[in-house]
């Protein structure tokens, strides 16, 4: 049975004086990256197995984006491992030897009013399930980092899965590569954040811009630093045609009409 490889959860010992961040990193770093799952998937008699995994679920700012692949099996692409692992050029670089060497790769994204909504959670098991649903050809096994979604497609959630299965770690550098494309694109119209370095982080200079300039139509309104900074949120007028419109928006039309610019 498939089912019975998700690993056990295991109680991580946090060396004095190490922060509960640091330890997950350093944990994460220990781990390997293999094709492990996929090849019990595939002996069990799946063929298209898909890794899907989602980032930005701490950031402030914007979307969070999942992306689901499914690896060539014949094809070893080396270096995979968790994004958070990887520096920017080398998740590059990596993105591109994945697009062009992975049967399918299918992207998805929910945006911050939906966010505010249902909570990061749902939200990020729904843009892991609109990735799988978009895969061409479609998965008959879905491998992912932690969670469970809403589908009759056979799964498997792998704890630390972007740092143990290869598919997920493809999926993981694809869609933090994308997210971070995004998010950089707003710099321009929200340069106060300094989304270009921060990609909508909780960082120091991020949080200061907040107290000073109150939060975007873009940020997620119901994360703690954002609702709790002093300004209130303005529209930005310039982004729209009619004046009129502009002030008879509610706060999520402002939200998705910005999302879809």
């Amino acid at each position: 049975m498939l089912e019975a490889l998700v690993p056990s959860r295991s109680k991580d010992s946090k060396p004095p004086g190490l922060s509960p961040a640091a330890a997950k990193l350093r944990l994460l770093k220990r781990l390997r990256c293999t094709l492990k799952f996929e090849k019990r998937a595939w002996a069990a008699g799946a063929q298209m197995v898909a890794g899907a995994d989602e980032v930005g679920r701490g950031s402030l700012f914007g979307p969070v984006v999942a992306a689901a692949v499914i690896l060539d099996p014949g094809y070893r692409i080396r270096g995979l491992r968790d994004s958070k692992l990887l520096p920017a050029k080398r998740r590059e670089e990596l993105a591109i030897r994945i697009r062009e060497h992975s049967i399918a790769i299918a992207i998805a994204a929910v945006d911050s009013a939906r966010i505010d909504q249902i909570n990061i959670y749902q939200a990020s098991r729904l843009a892991i399930l609109h990735a799988v649903q978009q895969l061409a050809p479609a998965a008959d096994y879905l491998l992912a980092d932690a969670v469970r979604i809403d589908c009759d497609l056979p799964q498997l959630p792998i704890i630390h899965g972007d740092a143990l299965s290869a598919s997920i770690a493809a999926a993981s550098i694809i869609a933090k590569v994308e997210r971070d494309r995004m998010i950089s694109a707003w710099d321009p119209v929200f340069p106060m954040y300094g989304l270009a370095s921060n990609k909508g982080y909780s960082t120091p200079h991020h949080i200061a811009a907040l107290r000073e300039h109150g939060p975007s139509p873009l940020h997620r309104q119901s994360f703690a630093p954002v609702w709790n900074a002093p300004v209130p949120q303005e529209v930005l007028g310039f982004m729209f045609d009619e004046p009129a419109c502009e002030q008879a928006a509610g706060e999520e039309e402002v939200a998705a009409a910005l999302a879809g610019s």
